[in-house]
């Protein structure tokens, strides 16, 4: 997206460094259109609610929380990670943010998914196919966040950040489940804590930066597009 685009979350730094203070985060280099009637950034939204459901999600994969405890992922799956990243995502659409539009609709599709596969799905299966089923289905998401890792590498340091360790995080995910090693899941566990603290500070830096009308959180950007 081009800095046509009304001043909003994802703000880059101050001009004569990164680019004029409106440019948004996720922005891509597309070709200049009028917007009509400006709505809000929904880029911090997305990144909460994916930063959120990733963070108690991972809180489970790394054995800091009880597992017992688990469900309690279901309804932020379904609800915030799920549904707010799914509006975030047609919003994005509506901003001709190709880059957002495709993650978040991409990612809240993913959170959907899962809670209905492991509401429902993972029961039904034989438990000694669980690991294999749970595998091909990380396996699907690992494949798609590594060519949005290439993307990422066109927008800023925060979103890299983001995307390249949510591409490992789902990589060892993967890894863990198809061999059943517990110490990788872990890992991958200890990793989605470090993806969600990534995901918050982009979000946190749309929300301060839109909202105090300045650079407070800088996200460094690669390219002015």
């Amino acid at each position: 997206m081009t800095a046509t685009v009304e001043p909003n979350t994802y703000q880059n730094e101050s001009p004569g460094e990164d680019g004029p203070i409106g440019a948004r985060v996720t922005a891509l280099v597309l070709p200049s259109r009028d917007q009509g009637v400006p709505i809000a950034d929904p880029a911090p939204l997305g990144l909460a609610a994916f930063a959120g459901t990733t963070f108690v999600l991972s809180l489970f994969n790394a054995g800091l929380a009880d597992h017992a405890l688990v469900a309690v992922v279901l309804p932020l799956a379904l609800l915030y990670g799920g549904l707010a990243q799914l509006l975030a995502g047609m919003w994005e659409f509506r901003n001709a943010n190709t880059f957002g539009a495709v993650a978040f609709t991409s990612y809240g599709a993913f959170w959907i998914s899962y809670y209905f596969y492991a509401h429902y799905i993972a029961a039904t299966l034989p438990p000694a196919d669980v690991h294999t089923a749970t595998g091909i289905f990380l396996l699907m998401w690992t494949i798609f966040t590594a060519y949005m890792t290439v993307a990422s590498l066109k927008t800023n340091l925060a979103l890299i950040a983001i995307f390249s360790t949510l591409l490992v995080t789902f990589a060892l995910l993967t890894l863990g489940e198809f061999t059943e090693t517990a110490a990788v899941l872990q890992a991958g566990g200890y990793l989605g804590l470090l993806v969600a603290a990534f995901a918050w500070y982009a979000s946190a830096a749309g929300v301060v930066n839109a909202t105090w009308g300045r650079t407070v959180l800088r996200v460094f950007p690669t390219s002015r597009g």
